[in-house]
């Protein structure tokens, strides 16, 4: 069974890759895409590609933003509505490339036959932001947009102490549906089946006594596809008693980048001002 997943996977990976959300083509049709600002390079961390950005002047507390991206391994270099606030508060930004890895701790053979995306990220980005830069936790948030947003509450879900600042627009929270779709190869290879996705969903990773001390996310009340998930994950938080900031309410364009940059003031700033609480907490 396994063999022939893994069949089934390399054939998508042959599959023309659609065009990624930082494209110049989508990105000018949305009006967004400009020269970006700052610095930014990309480098190999364990093997593997990250993209890195370096403010002008960065924050002398060494404040790092982890970015997970969406299916699409759309970079936020394109967009200036985030480059412009990770400027103003001298934040510095990694962004790893995992493909449609969806950030679980499951095997994705596309991105690595032995290491999860997940461990990836927990293992070998924060360790690269240690050495780097000196950011340990909790001067480390997490970031997220669709794939990437859900990925980013997961994982903050799920190491609350390594990760306690955590923003995610757009988080595609209940990605079962995309199984029971029969869209995802991704998750097709990683789990059983829906139900088994469903048990690994971010919601289901809230620990009622140990969670995330800052968390925001936010989604369009236009996007169809994941608001319903956002409210009921919304729901969960308030009926545990678990503080969160959300924005279920705003609406500027669905499930778009053209939504994220018009959130992307209140998700930025929203880190930028935690990083600072957390920084300043007497323990």
């Amino acid at each position: 069974m396994q063999a022939s997943r893994l069949h089934y996977v390399a054939d998508h990976s042959k599959r023309p890759a659609a065009k990624p959300l930082d494209d110049a083509r989508p990105a000018r049709q949305h009006g967004i895409m400009n020269d970006p600002m700052g610095s930014w390079s990309q480098l190999e961390v364990a093997g593997h590609i990250c993209r890195v950005f370096e403010p002008a002047a960065a924050s002398p507390h060494a404040y790092v933003v982890i970015y997970l991206h969406c299916s699409q391994a759309a970079s936020l270099r394109g967009y200036p509505a985030f480059t412009r606030e990770f400027e103003r508060y001298g934040l510095r930004v990694i962004e790893p490339v995992t493909g449609q890895s969806w950030w679980t701790d499951r095997i994705w053979p596309e991105f690595d036959r032995q290491i999860s995306a997940e461990a990836f990220v927990v293992e070998h980005a924060v360790r690269y932001a240690a050495e780097r830069w000196d950011a340990r936790p909790p001067r480390l948030a997490l970031l997220g947009v669709s794939m990437g947003g859900q990925g980013a509450l997961r994982m903050a879900y799920r190491y609350p102490d390594v990760f306690p600042t955590v923003a995610a627009i757009s988080p595609a929270v209940e990605y079962q549906k995309r199984i029971e779709e029969g869209v995802d190869p991704g998750l097709d290879f990683m789990y059983r089946d829906a139900e088994d996705a469903r048990q690994d969903t971010a919601t289901l990773h809230i620990h009622p006594l140990n969670w995330p001390r800052n968390q925001f996310f936010c989604c369009d009340p236009a996007d169809t596809r994941w608001h319903e998930s956002a409210d009921r994950l919304r729901m969960k938080l308030w009926s545990l008693g678990v503080p969160y900031e959300c924005d279920l309410e705003t609406e500027a364009g669905g499930h778009s980048f053209a939504y994220a940059s018009h959130m992307a003031a209140r998700a930025v700033g929203f880190i930028a001002q935690r990083l600072e609480q957390e920084r300043l907490r007497v323990v």
